[in-house]
């Protein structure tokens, strides 16, 4: 497949894949408020979890990794010989898809569980150590935002140990995204329902 076509058809899939709005079925079907509009107006696991228990919150962890894991394979799966980029480009295109949604008025959620699908494909070895502390300070802890502070901080330093800077820096760019989307909901920039 040419160049072009792979890099267009792994970026469409991507944002489409990450415009998927599983959060406000889930609530919905609970019923539970848009999630745009309760807690912390994350349309993401965690305001889920808040808002509506653990239980009825794992599909949302479930879909919202998956978008990036699906993408991530995808740009894997389109990438010729030396195009490991692909994989971070449609990943990062299924973030962009979570956090501005085609299917949901462009008012998504931060992509934090979407960038980790994506780094399980981009990044296995240093994504799952980052997913196996996250598990070890979350069980030591019982507090789940310590553990995932934790992992998500460790992803980065995991991975330049192991693959070195280049394929860091692209994470450092999706991580970039996350924190612009953190910004946005602190500064009240996040548009309310």
């Amino acid at each position: 497949m040419p160049t072009s076509v792979a890099i267009i058809s792994a970026v469409v899939a991507g944002y489409l894949l990450g415009s998927v709005t599983v959060a406000r079925r889930v609530a919905r079907r609970h019923g539970g408020a848009d999630l745009r509009t309760v807690g912390d107006l994350n349309p993401g696991y965690w305001n889920a979890r808040e808002q509506l228990g653990r239980r009825a919150a794992l599909p949302v962890f479930a879909v919202d990794t998956g978008k990036g894991t699906l993408a991530a394979g995808l740009g894997w799966l389109l990438a010729d010989t030396g195009q490991w980029w692909l994989p971070y480009l449609a990943g990062g295109a299924a973030m962009v898809g979570h956090a501005w949604p085609l299917f949901a008025g462009f008012r998504g959620g931060r992509s934090v569980l979407t960038f980790v699908g994506a780094g399980l494909v981009f990044a296995p070895l240093p994504a799952s150590v980052a997913v196996g502390l996250f598990a070890l300070i979350w069980a030591g802890s019982r507090n789940f935002g310590w553990g995932a502070r934790f992992g998500v901080a460790a992803f980065p330093v995991c991975q330049i140990i192991v693959e070195g800077p280049n394929r860091t820096a692209l994470t450092g760019c999706l991580m970039t995204l996350i924190g612009l989307r953190f910004l946005q909901a602190q500064s009240g920039d996040v548009p309310r329902a």
